[in-house]
């Protein structure tokens, strides 16, 4: 019998990965780990169906559950995971928060470690309704508080978890070099005719806090430059009515979901710039790929999206500024950019990197006895009756990631 220590992996639509960040972090940790850990990975049976299911995918096991990942069912998935994983699992590697209001009574009932990413701030996104982003507030602090350690996943995410709650959350980002650099073959340009001449790129969730409108609107009123748009245009109102909008554009290209990783590449590394228009979360997955590809990158100017490329890349905050640079930045600064952006991605963003900094975080949690915090243990206790000695300021210090 194995004396390695078992890790569950909760919270993706599972393995092999197809469908997103977390899955391809999933992946990466058990092909990366799976020497020193035992892993169980769950996966979402309405995604993977009955004829495609594995019982085991890179040494780890996999159980699937008949219920989606993502929504309102991820509560429900979550949840019934954290269950099951209790039942044999030395350490809960939980991935986002839906079911973070069972943490306390896994703290107080077992003694299972429980090391969780909060997935940026997802209560802040716009596609919530407000009692989804009230119900996402309430476990994020479930998740901080009742966890061993917390993950984020950008320094802003660390400094915002720093600043609400005091804990000293543990930065790791994603990797990036999985992705490859593919030359188009004959077959490729019939499929897409477009790509043996310069485009931009951009592929994301259709969603309005991926500033997809402004993206677009930008490039209908650019003829001459060309923008090839892949993402999930069905799924709602909002992406359907921009697609109905600017597919009448010969200058854009609205391409449905691709999950082929070489076609995604393909596409992706061919371009002459990757636009990425985030405005919330935290690293986002695509944006580290496309700067592994060396990709020049035109971003959406929020703290995350300059943390993450050291501040290094382009910005814009509008549709006005993102027609200026496009226009405006010579070829030869675009790909200065480009090569500043692999540089950061070798250094920050590769699997074996991040795969060691989880372990290490597995080490520490099995270890742990309680939660580290920022917040130094002097400034909490009762200064009233010390004496006749000032210690007033000591509850009023400003810590390190406060804003001024």
């Amino acid at each position: 019998m194995s004396d390695k220590k078992k890790i569950a992996i909760i919270g993706t639509v599972g393995i092999p990965a197809n469908y997103g960040g977390f899955e391809t972090l999933a992946e990466h940790l058990v092909k990366n780990l799976n020497d020193d850990y035992d892993f169980t990975v769950y996966c979402s049976g309405k995604k993977y169906p009955q004829k495609d299911r594995k019982r085991s995918h890179l040494g780890a096991k996999l159980v699937y559950l008949p219920f989606n990942a993502n929504g309102i069912w991820s509560i429900l998935y979550d949840t019934i995971s954290i269950l099951h994983a209790l039942l044999f699992a030395d350490v809960l590697l939980i991935l986002g928060v839906p079911g973070a209001w069972t943490l306390p009574f896994v703290r107080i009932m077992t003694n299972k470690k429980i090391i969780i990413s909060i997935d940026g701030i997802e209560w802040k996104r716009a596609k919530w309704s407000f009692f989804a982003k009230l119900y996402l507030f309430w476990a994020e602090k479930l998740a901080v508080k009742y966890s061993h350690i917390d993950i984020s996943d950008n320094e802003s995410i660390q400094d915002y978890t720093a600043s609400r709650y005091g804990s000293l959350s543990r930065m790791i980002e994603y990797g990036s070099d999985h992705t490859l650099k593919v030359t188009p073959e004959s077959s490729d340009k019939k499929e897409f005719a477009f790509i043996i001449k310069p485009y931009a790129f951009k592929v994301c969730r259709i969603e309005p806090e991926n500033n997809v409108h402004l993206v677009l609107k930008a490039f209908s009123e650019l003829p001459k430059y060309h923008l090839v748009f892949v993402g999930n245009w069905n799924n709602s109102e909002y992406g359907i009515n921009l697609r109905e909008k600017y597919e009448i554009y010969n200058n854009i290209r609205l391409l449905d979901p691709i999950y082929e990783q070489r076609k995604l590449d393909l596409l992706r590394g061919n371009a002459i710039l990757y636009i990425h228009g985030h405005s919330a979360g935290g690293t986002n997955p695509s944006l580290v790929e496309a700067m592994y590809l060396g990709l020049p990158i035109v971003t959406y100017g929020v703290s995350y999206n300059q943390s993450t490329t050291e501040h290094k890349a382009l910005y814009f905050k509008s549709y006005d500024e993102l027609k200026n640079i496009i226009e405006s930045t010579p070829l030869q600064d675009l790909k200065s950019v480009g090569r500043k952006m692999l540089s950061i991605a070798k250094r920050r963003y590769t699997w074996t990197i991040i795969a060691e900094k989880y372990k290490a975080l597995v080490v520490e949690a099995l270890s742990a006895e309680k939660k580290v915090n920022v917040i130094p243990e002097i400034i909490k206790i009762d200064t009233s009756n010390l004496l006749e000695l000032d210690l007033g300021h000591l509850k009023h210090q400003q810590i390190f990631f406060e804003k001024r």
